[in-house]
């Protein structure tokens, strides 16, 4: 694999990675500015922006560099919002159309899930929000099924803007059947562009497509579909990609047909003006079928992206240019976008206000994807004292949207932090089964599905093998003490519904006994929870301390 790292531009901004957050002021340039990399021979004759963004989920308000929404007074760090997304987009859109280049914007997935916004009106507002953008194409990510192929269908058949992705076949499917486009050809810069979409196979598990969806392997559809928008002339062809930068960059140059790969999933940083950026703004990586550009603008509306193409007369690339923009609170908010999130979020108020409890320090979530964390096992905490008789509770870190804030916790921030709608769910099943989910779920550090634990206590070692890493299980005994795990014992464990029917890969639990779904919500227990303890504090070992 090689990488050619090109140039920058850059601005003065406040920077916040989509990995580690820090504060850096960078250089001043005015707003499409850039110098281009030149990476095949000819003369350039037509001149390509793609504007994109990636993993905005619903986001919709500035958030901190926790990626808590940013209160009244709260800390200069907050940055974002998609009113202020809107007026960096249209104002480079303008800067590049100045300069003589065609422009287009692209999404590459999961707009949906991770406020009040999304739980309260299922992508409406993601939908407005997008027409206001001028959104041309979209790929869905794996949040876009989080309640079902019925929930994105309805989002589809509202918007003027068209959905791709190769690797679904939703012809089975009586809603989607028909909405999901494999390809789409359109025509800039005098150039026929195909587009080709492409959606994680982490869906099957991690979402809820239901049982009528098929997904296939990504870069056999890409190929696929490559062929098939050469065949009807397009000269570039993109992947506008929900598969993560891992993969992006595993395909890129090794798929016949595929120029670029406009990312998300992996809520990737990749610049060439950000020191703590995971990869140069648009690396261009070489296999055995060519070579291909890949670029990512990290998540939660923090960023876009700006990729220049400069092409020659068949539409090849000969010259690279852009780099991320950060959006900060200096920039205005658009009018017309300010004003539909006013208005949605003044519905949001009632709910929004009404407080919980307390806490009396800012909870993150940094660590739950890669460890225990101090609301991971709260959480499950609240789900295990929800089922009467349950040994162990298992919440999936990946559940976790958001942390709590310093000071008064409403409902609105519980809702915020567990937006899914999800409901506890009891199971029945044997120590085997229970360690064999258990490591499932360390197998899969770094990702949603690492578990979060409650009346029992693990060794494992994050430098195994995934499948050797589960050292030990004990089970928390009626005295306090802990007990190894016996695998001939039934044991009954609480979770989520989705955990329990198997998402996230733990497929134990949906083959286990005496299964129930039908609890109250995960958030219902957990503001309960939170309105018990009253008042929560972290102590040194990470716990949260109940006063």
């Amino acid at each position: 694999m090689k990488f050619l790292r090109s140039q920058h531009f850059g601005a003065k901004r406040l920077y916040i990675s989509s990995m580690a957050l820090s504060r850096r002021t960078l250089l001043a340039a005015l707003p499409g500015t850039l110098l281009m990399t030149r990476i095949a021979h000819g003369a350039a004759s037509r001149r390509l922006t793609i504007l994109h963004v990636n993993d905005i989920h619903s986001r919709h308000e500035p958030v901190d560099s926790r990626s808590l929404t940013c209160k009244p007074g709260a800390r200069p760090d907050c940055f974002g919002g998609t009113a202020r997304l809107a007026s960096a987009l249209f104002a480079e859109r303008a800067a590049a159309e100045a300069a003589g280049r065609d422009v287009m914007l692209l999404d590459a997935g999961d707009q949906f899930q991770g406020s009040l916004f999304y739980t309260a009106w299922h992508g409406e507002v993601e939908r407005a929000v997008m027409h206001a953008f001028g959104t041309e194409v979209m790929t869905p990510g794996n949040h876009e099924f989080d309640n079902g192929p019925a929930t994105l269908a309805a989002f589809i058949k509202g918007a003027n803007f068209k959905v791709v992705s190769a690797n679904i076949d939703a012809s089975a499917d009586p809603d989607l059947a028909g909405l999901l486009l494999p390809h789409l050809i359109l025509a800039r810069a005098g150039t026929k562009i195909g587009i080709i979409g492409a959606t994680t196979l982490q869906t099957i598990t991690g979402s809820s497509p239901g049982p009528h969806l098929r997904f296939t392997n990504p870069g056999e559809a890409l190929a696929r579909e490559a062929a098939n928008c050469r065949a009807q002339g397009a000269q570039l062809v993109i992947a506008l990609s929900h598969l993560g930068v891992h993969e992006d960059t595993a395909l890129a140059g090794n798929v016949v047909g595929v120029d670029v790969f406009i990312g998300g999933h992996s809520h990737t940083l990749l610049s060439d003006s950000e020191a703590e950026a995971a990869g140069p703004a648009h690396a261009m990586i070489s296999g055995t079928s060519g070579r291909a550009v890949v670029v990512q603008a990290a998540c939660f509306a923090r960023y876009f992206g700006r990729l220049d193409l400069d092409l020659d007369d068949q539409g090849q690339i000969v010259a690279v240019g852009g780099d991320v923009r950060h959006v900060g609170l200096d920039l205005p908010e658009h009018p017309g976008v300010a004003s539909i999130i006013a208005g949605y979020a003044a519905q949001l108020e009632t709910v929004r206000r009404r407080v919980v409890g307390r806490s009396t320090a800012a909870i993150d979530i940094a660590t739950c994807r890669i460890g225990e964390c101090a609301l991971g096992s709260f959480v499950a905490e609240a789900i295990l004292g929800a089922v009467h008789g349950a040994d162990v509770a298992i919440f999936n870190g990946g559940g976790l949207r958001t942390g709590l804030p310093e000071g008064a916790i409403t409902i609105g921030d519980v809702l915020t932090v567990l937006p899914f709608g999800n409901t506890v769910a009891s199971v029945q099943v044997s120590g085997q089964q229970l360690q064999a989910a258990l490591a499932n779920g360390v197998g899969r550090v770094g990702t949603g599905g690492f578990p979060q634990l409650a009346g029992m206590r693990i060794t494992w070692n994050p430098f195994a093998a995934p499948d050797k890493r589960l050292r030990k299980v004990e089970i928390r005994q009626a005295d306090g003490s802990f007990a190894p795990l016996d695998p001939a014992r039934l044991y009954l464990v609480a979770t989520s519904n989705f955990v329990r029917t198997g998402g996230d890969g733990y497929a134990a639990f949906r083959d286990g006994q005496n299964a129930y779904d039908s609890g109250p919500g995960v958030d219902e227990v957990v503001e309960n929870a939170i309105t018990q303890a009253g008042v929560l504090s972290l102590v040194a070992d990470g716990r949260i301390l109940i006063e």
